[in-house]
């Protein structure tokens, strides 16, 4: 026992909503891990993906759990807040994407000759990863500010979580692009590439300062007129993105607008740049959703009394 601040450890970190969540999180990513390298098994880059997705997830998870039940975070230079809420908000993006990968391309193979008892490991492993997915959304639901309630961490608000949905689909265009997609043919393509590289690069920037207390670094304007600037140059530049790629891609006088016979499944350069089209429309959305948020958000606090503005 602490005389001065307590007890030593944090109880709410064990007996809170959050708590139990987490303790869920931490099951659910022990089983699944267990799971995969006892019986269910792994192989190729996507097994590789999902199981890298969910170590590092179980990694990140043991480690908060762990500083905040022995308050250690307390030594960090970062806001805690925002830094487990984005945390939460990424393990929620990476355990979705290997719960549809995974039994995609290893559930609905056939039986190995032992019998099915690796598939029936498989499809524990996906049930167990979507149940590990729900504890993650829960905790980024538990984080967000209810109606009246002052808001703790930018992160925790729609503007902050819509920035590491934006972040997570830039990561799925990268690897797109660098799956045979044949960028480098002509300058307009190379400069979405840029354009994709830039509005990433501004959005981990934001993440960052925000999670690492530097939001007073910009010392033109305040904090959040900065991200909203940023917001529209990423809004003009995705909306460019968005009509050039799918011109120089699948216009007859550039490309192909079908899908070649010849191409293969798996290494086909058209299917990439299919699932780059698709995925700068998807960002585009969510620039302008977070645009369109920032400005709404901030006419409304902009009536509220000075002392519960956010």
């Amino acid at each position: 026992m602490d005389l001065q601040g307590g007890p030593y450890l944090n109880r709410s970190a064990l007996c809170s909503s959050l708590g139990a969540a987490r303790l869920c999180q931490l099951v659910m990513g022990c089983a699944v891990v267990a799971m995969v390298t006892h019986g269910a098994g792994y192989s190729g880059p996507h097994g590789a993906f999902c199981m890298a997705a969910w170590c590092c997830c179980f990694a990140a998870t043991t480690l908060v759990f762990f500083l905040d039940a022995t308050r250690l975070h307390s030594c960090l230079r970062v806001s805690w807040e925002n830094l487990t809420v984005t945390c939460a908000a990424c393990a929620t993006l990476m355990y979705v994407t290997a719960s549809v990968v995974y039994p995609l391309f290893f559930v609905r193979s056939e039986c190995p000759y032992a019998g099915c008892e690796v598939r029936d490991y498989r499809i524990a492993v996906t049930v167990c990863s979507i149940l590990g997915t729900l504890a993650y959304g829960a905790e980024v639901v538990l984080c967000r500010p209810r109606p009246g309630q002052i808001v703790v961490g930018y992160m925790a608000t729609v503007p902050g979580l819509l920035k590491v949905v934006q972040a997570f689909v830039a990561c799925i265009i990268f690897g797109a692009l660098a799956n045979g997609s044949q960028y480098s043919q002509y300058a307009a393509t190379i400069y979405c590439v840029v354009v994709y590289s830039v509005c990433f690069a501004l959005t981990v920037l934001l993440v960052g300062m925000t999670v690492c207390k530097r939001t007073k670094t910009v010392s033109c304007m305040p904090f959040d007129r900065f991200v909203v600037v940023c917001t529209l140059l990423e809004v003009l530049l995705y909306l460019s993105a968005s009509v050039v790629w799918p011109v120089f891609c699948f216009d007859t006088k550039y490309g192909s607008p079908w899908r070649p016979s010849w191409c293969p499944r798996g290494k086909c350069p058209w299917d990439s740049k299919v699932v780059v089209a698709v995925f700068s429309c998807v960002n585009f959305g969510l620039y302008l959703a977070d645009l369109i948020y920032s400005q709404r958000t901030r006419f409304v606090s902009s009536h509220l009394p000075a002392n519960s503005r956010v």
